[in-house]
């Protein structure tokens, strides 16, 4: 399957997010004999489906998909039926937003095809379905990511700490943690 029908599969669960556009509106004509006006830049809010093809050679992955929690063990469903891989998971804290991001990189044997689909959660109560169960691969991957972010891997068969100590009750690489 090709990048457009990787792309087709997962359109669907793509979220839709509100960002931020800056337009830049360009001054009225001067009256005749004044000094021209210059332009006004406005911010406006619009929505935008959150799949992308960016330039592979700038960031290294041919899609990039932003889906909710529940909709990333379908993803993970239609990512190996196409013999994708699982590559790593890892975590982003965005403490200002107050979510913890998800992570999940694949790409094919055969040719190169990198795939990202993201995930945010609540930072407080981070919890995302597990995909060890689809990629067992994914069970070490999901521990290290509740070591360190916290996340909550729900249906994981076992969240025991697997590079901090067994009584670890602290994540380390949470922006507010202090040493």
């Amino acid at each position: 399957m090709g990048l457009a029908k990787i792309k087709e599969a997962l359109a669907g669960l793509a979220v839709t997010d509100e960002i931020e556009v800056v337009k830049t509106i360009p001054a009225p004509p001067p009256a005749e004999g004044e000094a021209p006006g210059k332009p006004v830049e406005v911010k406006e809010k619009v929505e935008q489906n959150m799949l992308f093809t960016p330039d592979y050679a700038k960031k290294g992955y041919h899609l990039d998909v932003k889906v909710t929690p529940q909709d990333v063990v379908t993803a993970a469903r239609i990512l190996i039926a196409q013999e994708f891989f699982l590559e790593s998971i890892t975590g982003v804290d965005w403490m200002k937003d107050g979510q913890i991001e998800v992570v999940y990189d694949f790409n094919l044997w055969q040719t190169l095809c990198r795939v990202v689909i993201r995930t945010r959660t609540d930072r407080t109560n981070p919890e995302v379905p597990t995909i060890s169960d689809i990629y067992s691969g994914a069970n070490w991957h999901e521990r290290e990511t509740h070591d360190f972010f916290g996340v909550t891997f729900t249906g994981h068969p076992d969240l025991s700490p697997l590079l901090l100590p067994e009584d670890a009750d602290f994540h380390p690489l949470l922006k507010d943690f202090k040493a």
